[in-house]
């Protein structure tokens, strides 16, 4: 028969669990995803890149951060990547799921192009996909849309 003592560590330990979540600690479960599609953004911003290339640039950021895929056309090259991750990860006490790590990985391994070469704290999803477009693309710059203020 279990101990009362392991009964109330275990009920301990749920309880610091629960308090950590209900904190606002960890991973958030459920992310608010845009309800419109920001397909049209994205091709204002860049109109001389193809609709293949953002959905695959897109992608590689859905994949980093275990975003569903169908998802990835909610997000618009105006959004900042920081304050995406602080969404997931309000608190800096908690250990993440390296999606950021990820994601220059990811990025790097696709197009050269060095995430920590370019980042900042503003950085938007816009700038890392010219940036990424004009290492693939030597000689081909793509104008880069600076995030609202």
């Amino acid at each position: 028969m279990i101990s009362i003592s392991v009964v109330f560590a275990l009920l301990g330990l749920l309880l610091v669990i629960g308090v950590f979540y209900g904190a606002g600690v960890g991973r958030i479960c459920e992310f608010e995803f845009r309800s419109v599609c920001q397909g049209a953004s994205w091709r204002r911003a860049f109109p001389g890149a193809s609709k293949a290339s953002i959905r695959e640039f897109l992608e590689l950021f859905v994949e980093a951060f275990a975003f569903p895929s169908s998802k990835r056309l909610t997000f618009s090259p105006d959004d900042q990547i920081l304050p995406i991750y602080r969404r997931l990860y309000p608190s800096r006490w908690i250990p993440d799921a390296l999606e950021l790590e990820t994601f220059a990985k990811d990025l790097e391994a696709r197009s050269g192009l060095r995430l920590e070469s370019i980042w900042s704290e503003r950085l938007t999803l816009g700038q890392v996909f010219a940036a990424m477009h004009e290492a693939q693309q030597v000689g081909k710059p793509l104008t880069v849309t600076q995030p609202r203020d």
